[in-house]
């Protein structure tokens, strides 16, 4: 079999799909994936094929932050523009590499998908990275603070939010027009149609019954890379520090944050690991007790610090979860709020404020709370419990359509 690969946003969505990828190549199929350009390097390191779609993403986010900072959901809106603006190219790509073959897989933003594979008569699988992408009346949309709601609010809830997903249906319409297609009222109930292969952990994100949704468990990708010699050197040099990382989330103000950060873990007696990410966080003055990095192995980093701050992405849950470390997340949008909620439930740490609105003491106060004995005990107990064969499981599955 020969099967598609597309996913559109940051490297927390191109890195579960590299390592699909790789479990369908030792099945003995062909995986091609189609992800932002600023990414085809590092799937081609690992011996897959690459065709770059679209633009990178992280750059439209920096150049309309540099215009002028954004909220967290105005820049969602900017994302969702940003992909609406590619979609004829995206149809282009996706329409000419999957010509030859027999399935696609897309990713949460690759709206595009479906109607490729619905024009070429293949089966399409949509991948999300949580149960929270399907609407039902048990919860409301992820991105919502208050996630235990009624059922009744629930339900309207994610009517009201079908309009975020009907921002490519204009575009998206227009080229199913020149491929022979009916138009679709509704983008988001159109790509959930199709089956749903929900690619997360069981445990930390259980998937309520449905026909047509598999969970598999996370896509996870094993990393073999060392640690940078400055990590190495900052790791040994004292107790466990605390990492603080934001990923792929933009700041409004990051040197107010990096402040808010550096200053809590300091007033629980801990040094601090800032990750840089797309929001820029940066250290605040010339202590030896912070570090800046970049993108470094979480493998490797999480089980030799303390406890992990980071904004709740859900592939850094997952890491901080197989860690067996307290994690608190700092919700920004998104999806977050939902892994806030999650993380808080299982007792495997906290959630706290929207990082606007995050102030020293109540970060401090937070982490207090994660490293005392019960929540990092519990951490520690849900490590081992954790579905490490999930990229497996899908392939797997994939192979039987």
């Amino acid at each position: 079999m020969k099967i598609l690969i597309s996913s559109i946003g940051s490297r927390g969505d191109t890195q579960p799909s590299i390592a699909l990828g790789l479990e369908l190549q030792a099945l003995g199929h062909t995986a091609v994936l189609c992800v932002p350009p600023n990414y085809q390097a590092w799937v081609e390191s690992y011996g897959l094929c690459c065709i770059p779609v679209g633009r990178d993403l992280g750059t439209a986010v920096a150049e309309t932050t540099a215009q002028q900072p954004q909220n967290n959901r105005r820049m969602a809106l900017v994302i969702f523009r940003a992909i609406r603006d590619e979609i004829d190219g995206y149809f282009r790509t996706l329409m000419s590499v999957a010509a030859d073959c027999d399935v696609i897989v897309g990713g949460v933003l690759q709206a595009v998908g479906p109607s490729v594979a619905e024009a070429l008569k293949i089966p399409y699988v949509h991948a999300a990275y949580g149960p929270h992408v399907v609407p039902s009346a048990d919860y409301p949309p992820p991105s919502f603070r208050a996630q235990h709601l009624p059922g009744l609010v629930n339900r309207v809830l994610w009517k009201a939010s079908d309009w975020v997903w009907n921002i490519f249906r204009d575009a998206i319409n227009q080229q199913r027009e020149q491929l022979g297609l009916k138009s679709i009222s509704n983008v988001s109930r159109y790509l959930l149609s199709n089956r749903v292969c929900i690619a997360s952990d069981p445990l930390l994100a259980p998937a309520l019954v449905n026909t047509n949704l598999i969970q598999t468990g996370s896509w996870l990708l094993p990393d073999s890379a060392p640690l940078p010699d400055n990590l190495e050197e900052f790791l040994e040099a004292g107790k466990p520090p605390i990492y603080f990382g934001f990923g792929s989330t933009p700041l409004t103000d990051p040197g107010r944050t990096s402040r808010t950060l550096i200053e809590a873990a300091r007033a629980v007696g801990y040094r601090a690991i800032i990750s840089r990410g797309w929001g820029n966080l940066d250290l605040i003055d010339g202590g030896s007790d912070c570090l800046r990095i970049a993108d470094v192995n979480f493998d490797k980093l999480f089980p030799r610090v303390a406890a992990i701050v980071h904004h709740g992405g859900a592939g850094t849950v997952t890491a901080a979860a197989m860690a067996g470390k307290p994690q608190i997340i700092v919700p920004h949008g998104f999806d977050q709020h939902y892994w806030a909620d999650r993380v808080t439930r299982l007792g495997i740490g906290v959630g706290t404020v929207e990082v606007d609105r995050l102030r020293t003491d109540q970060l401090s106060n937070a982490l207090r709370r994660c490293l005392n004995a019960d929540i990092s005990s519990t951490a520690k107990t849900v490590a081992p419990r954790i579905e490490l064969r999930g990229a497996h499981i899908a392939a797997k599955y994939l192979s039987s359509l």
